[in-house]
């Protein structure tokens, strides 16, 4: 798709795919990073706006075009790092505080989609954020929806669910790890000395 058009959904065109990435990144409850990783990022809408919230961002993708818009488009972003990769096999060194797996696991068969989220948890803090967001129509190519994903995503062990977003068109969870002792992490709210 992207021999034809460097961004071939209009990600940074579309209204829809515009306020999917802000309610995404407001969905965070921290309000700073540590270190992010974005895999298949596409052509770094998404990423730019992690970068504002976030001290680094990994973000990567397996097609070669993708990639290099990406870095374009965060070229004047030092903090970002866009690489050519494909997860699970190329998954990065070192341990993250937020993932953002979005429109990416439908593409999985199960056995792969598994070791993607135990990837996912594996590089995750104890008390990192898990952020999963995904297109809630059958597509022929995909291989289920954001509601059908989101089960499959909440049975992983590690992780409490945190916030639920759901509309007709796509499924927006938020996870965080809990510590080796099992605690959940606090809300936003608790955090605060709110609650």
């Amino acid at each position: 798709m992207y021999r034809g058009a460097p961004d071939p959904w209009h990600l940074a065109e579309r209204w829809y795919e515009r306020r999917k990435y802000d309610l995404t990144v407001a969905s965070l409850p921290l309000p700073r990073y540590r270190r992010a990783f974005e895999p298949a990022c596409s052509v770094g809408e998404l990423t730019v706006r992690l970068a504002e919230r976030c001290d680094q961002v990994m973000a990567c993708d397996r097609v070669e075009s993708a990639v290099a818009t990406a870095r374009r488009r965060t070229s004047r972003l030092p903090h970002v790092e866009v690489r050519a990769l494909t997860v699970p096999g190329q998954w990065p060194s070192g341990r993250f505080d937020l993932v953002v797996l979005s429109e990416l696991l439908y593409y999985f068969d199960a056995p792969t989609l598994q070791r993607v989220l135990h990837c996912s948890v594996d590089a995750l803090e104890p008390g990192g954020t898990l952020v999963t967001t995904h297109w809630n129509h059958p597509v022929p190519d995909h291989r289920g929806t954001g509601s059908t994903l989101a089960p499959t995503v909440g049975s992983v062990p590690g992780l409490t669910l945190t916030a639920d977003h759901r509309e007709s068109d796509f499924v927006l969870q938020v996870y965080e790890r809990t510590s080796p002792d099992g605690t959940a992490a606090p809300s936003p709210a608790a955090r605060e000395g709110l609650v």
